[in-house]
């Protein structure tokens, strides 16, 4: 058993690192570079009921601190992630969440009961996309709707559902509670937050959607407050992201009130960011006498 074992709400995770969607495709190329039975999980790219080819123009545009991406949702579909990926995935010795998302709370529904008969123990139900123009985030802006599609989408699945949050919002801690109360078993936070870019000599904006989502070293801070906001507004266990590069960023987003944490845009600067951070947390671990990371959750 790994020091740095945790429980999640009832599921166990060998280590607290899980890939985040949309940074890990559905882990096979990953795979060809290093053993990603040895991560705590993989959240697979997000699924939306109907195949999706994603944003035109540019997707992805370099910051001085983290990147701004709008690949919108590119996907295969529900039927496509059953037919060519599922298999592939369940074959690791990993935890699998299943990110699902949509334009309408029917393509939800649509999608977690197909999913419903696999395997995987978790779904994320992404209402927090910032890169497209109808459904994603706006299901995640207010507490009212997010408390309606949670409502809806847990009469249709005995898995446990995690709600992925967006950071675009006021009052963040608000919305988290309205999850838990329709239902959801756990939370994930933060996505991308809302920004922009311009090319000055083209006198033109990047990116044909306009915004984009910023991810990276630069968002960590808000992501770390958001985190602690709503560990002390709600019950359930919560997965922290927002700009992790190394174990002690993770160990901030433990102490914060984060059972486990999900690692983006890590994975575009080190192939295998995820496999490091993990002998990074359990360095530390041994450094500062930790025997389990249940010691420090939520400790600030």
């Amino acid at each position: 058993m790994s020091c740095s074992q945790v429980d999640f709400g009832n599921i166990t995770f060998k280590n607290p690192v899980v890939m985040a969607s949309g940074t890990f495709g559905f882990g096979k190329e990953y795979g060809e570079c290093y053993d990603v039975s040895k991560l705590g999980g993989i959240s697979t790219k997000g699924i939306t009921m109907e195949q999706r080819d994603g944003n035109k123009g540019i997707r992805v545009w370099e910051t001085p601190s983290g990147i701004m991406n709008s690949v919108g949702l590119e996907n295969p579909g529900v039927e496509g992630f059953l037919a060519d990926e599922a298999s592939y995935l369940e074959k690791l010795d990993t935890r699998i969440l299943v990110n699902v998302s949509g334009s309408k709370i029917e393509d939800y529904v649509e999608s977690v009961r197909r999913i419903e008969d696999t395997p995987f123990e978790i779904i994320e139900l992404n209402i927090s996309c910032p890169n497209v123009k109808s459904g994603g985030m706006a299901f995640g802006t207010n507490a009212d709707s997010a408390y309606g599609i949670v409502k809806e989408i847990r009469k249709h699945t005995a898995k446990m559902l995690m709600v992925k949050l967006s950071p675009n919002v006021g009052d963040i801690a608000e919305i988290a509670s309205a999850c838990v109360e329709a239902g959801a078993d756990a939370i994930s936070l933060i996505n991308t937050i809302q920004a922009m870019a311009v090319d000055v000599k083209k006198r033109k904006i990047i990116f044909d959607n306009t915004y984009a989502g910023l991810s990276g070293p630069a968002i960590r801070p808000i992501a770390l407050r958001m985190v602690h906001q709503v560990a002390r507004a709600v019950d359930v266990p919560i997965m922290g992201m927002g700009g992790i590069v190394t174990g002690e960023d993770a160990i901030s987003f433990i102490m914060a009130g984060a059972s486990c944490v999900q690692v983006g845009t890590a994975n575009f600067m080190d192939l295998r960011a995820g496999t490091r951070i993990i002998e990074e947390i359990e360095t530390f671990m041994e450094r500062e006498k930790i025997k389990s990371l249940s010691e420090i959750t939520g400790i600030l």
